[in-house]
């Protein structure tokens, strides 16, 4: 499997004055299944990953609901649009103070892979590490989003600035080296996934550049194609 996926982030702001942002996320999801949806950002920014049909479809239902919104605003008699804006009102004075309490220090916000996310935290730490800034990942599915957190010195917004870059840069070259198996057992015993388990282990000297990540049904195993290919075809022998 190559990473051969598209990430968009999309600005939801634009909703906020007549939809909760929370509940018009869940509607995308049920819209498009097909895709990863990263966590809501408190300034409106979502991160969706997947293929370019299922972006395309889910850019037409947002465009059609911005479409919808001038004729949402004539319709003041509806009852239910009240109680969103309340709660929406409410929701952005929260926003508000909270962004007024952190105003001294600067964010930046990066999505990748998640397995290329773990891959470079394994393999390539010191790209998630700077001076001046605290670097962390909130993982959900196959999105990892990455916030870059600075404090408000021209110091560290600069290295903030230089640390998004750098991650940006290392994300793109795995992409471009990187593939992914799945060995899967679903209809193995227990014990037969744990022995396949300790044998990807044992396996794992040979191939020092493979990282492995078991689950419950399956083992996913990451590294260059000649990695994986010599990895898995010993896994199976």
């Amino acid at each position: 499997q190559a990473f051969l996926c598209v990430t968009s982030t999309l600005s939801m702001a634009l909703f906020r004055r007549c939809f909760v942002l929370e509940d018009l996320v869940e509607e995308m999801k049920k819209q498009s299944p097909d895709l990863n949806f990263g966590p809501l950002q408190p300034d409106g920014r979502i991160a969706v990953q997947g293929s370019f049909p299922a972006l395309r479809a889910l850019r037409e239902f947002l465009l059609s609901k911005a479409k919808s919104l001038s004729e949402e605003d004539k319709r003041e008699g509806k009852s239910h649009q009240r109680p969103r804006r309340k709660l929406q009102e409410h929701r952005g004075a929260v926003e508000m103070r909270n962004s007024t309490r952190d105003a001294h220090r600067e964010k930046q916000v990066l999505v990748l892979d998640t397995d290329i996310y773990h891959y470079m935290r394994c393999f390539c730490p010191k790209t998630l590490q700077a001076n001046d800034v605290v670097i962390s990942g909130v993982t959900e599915g196959d999105i990892t989003t990455v916030c870059i957190e600075s404090a408000g010195r021209r110091a560290g917004a600069a290295q903030g600035l230089r640390a998004k870059k750098t991650i940006e840069s290392c994300s793109m070259e795995l992409q471009k080296i990187l593939r992914k198996e799945r060995i899967c057992f679903r209809e193995h015993s227990r014990g037969e996934r744990q022995r396949y388990k300790q044998l990807c282990e044992r396996l794992k000297p040979r191939y020092p550049a493979v990282l492995i990540n078991p689950h419950d049904t399956h083992i996913d195993v990451v590294g260059t194609s000649a990695d994986v290919f010599g990895f898995t075809e010993d896994v199976r022998r």
